[in-house]
Order: structure tokens, then sequence, then C-alpha cells
């Protein structure tokens, strides 16, 4: 085990035993991971942010149950992730997109068609289920690999990978 990551399981082992300075460093750590895939799987940075903010007195709270400490970040996101999908069910509100255009009449300005794309895919992943939208988050967003996806989401690695392709297809093919 490396130095860092006896560090880490020292660090973890504090906070489950209630010293909140460990785990302030848990938080300081991770917040910003469990923030950036709550706002793919929520699409809403507030909402994100409340999600989060619900999650760090559950992982408080259970600590203690985490079994392997290297696992802690998959755990700490999934824990975030289910709080922005309870969210989500309560507020059941749509994002609006907003598609800025340059007010400039200058030739070379931007042309407001560059922004269809980054609409198109944002609507596409608003149809998605937010199960599928946390996995994509986790990957791309949070960079997770397939050893941390399939901790998050309950799967095997190759499970795990194999969901992660199909559902990259689909949305290749409703994107087309």
């Amino acid at each position: 085990m490396e130095a860092a990551d006896r560090e880490s399981v020292g660090v973890i082992d504090l906070a489950a035993t209630g010293d909140d300075v460990a785990f302030a460093r848990i938080v300081a750590d991770h917040h910003e991971d469990m923030r950036r895939v709550s706002a793919v799987v929520c699409g809403d940075d507030a909402v994100a942010e409340e999600a989060v903010q619900a999650a760090w007195p559950i992982a408080w709270r259970k600590l203690g149950s985490l079994r392997d400490s290297a696992r802690i970040r998959p755990w700490l996101v999934s824990i975030a992730v289910n709080e922005a999908k309870q969210l989500m069910r309560k507020r059941r509100r749509r994002a609006e997109i907003e598609v800025v255009a340059d007010p400039s009449d200058e030739p070379g300005g931007v042309d407001p068609a560059t922004g269809i794309d980054a609409i198109d895919l944002d609507r596409a992943l608003d149809r998605l289920d937010p199960d599928d939208r946390a996995l994509l988050a986790m990957r791309y967003v949070a960079g997770f690999d397939a050893s941390e996806l399939s901790v998050a989401i309950g799967l095997s690695p190759s499970g795990t990978r194999t969901r992660l392709e199909r559902l990259l297809k689909r949305l290749r093919e409703e994107l087309e």
C-alpha cells in the first residue's frame, strides 16, 4: 500500500470515529466530484449543491460501514447521486436552455448555430434515465475508471463497461 493510500485510510478511520478535522479533509477532497456528477444528473447547479449538502450528513453517519477505504470516492458520489435523484423526483421541473447570440454585426462573429450541437446533447441527456446520466457523469465528468464505476453502480467491471458502451451507442444514434 502506498503512503498516500495509508494516509487516506487513516483519515477515513479517524473520521469514522468522529474526528471533525479528518471529515473536513474528506469533504475538501471529494466535494467537487460529488457536485459535478450531481449537476449532470439533475441539470441544475443549485439542486446539485443541495444534493451534495444533503449527502454529507449521510456519509458522516455511514462512514463506519464503508468496507474498503480505497472505494470512498465512488461510495460518496453514489450517495450524492441518490440525493440528486430524490430531489429531482420531488421537484419535477424542466430546465430551460438559452442560446446566446453574438450581438456584433462584424463578419466572423459567433454563429448562433454553433450552440445547436450542445442543445441537442443537452436534450438527449435530459431524456435519459437519471441512472444513465449518473453513469455518464461519473465516467466523463469525474473520470471514474471501470472498477470505480462498478462499485458505484453495483455491477462487475465488465458489466459496467458493457452498460456504458450500450448507453453511448444509444446516445450516438439519437444524435445522428
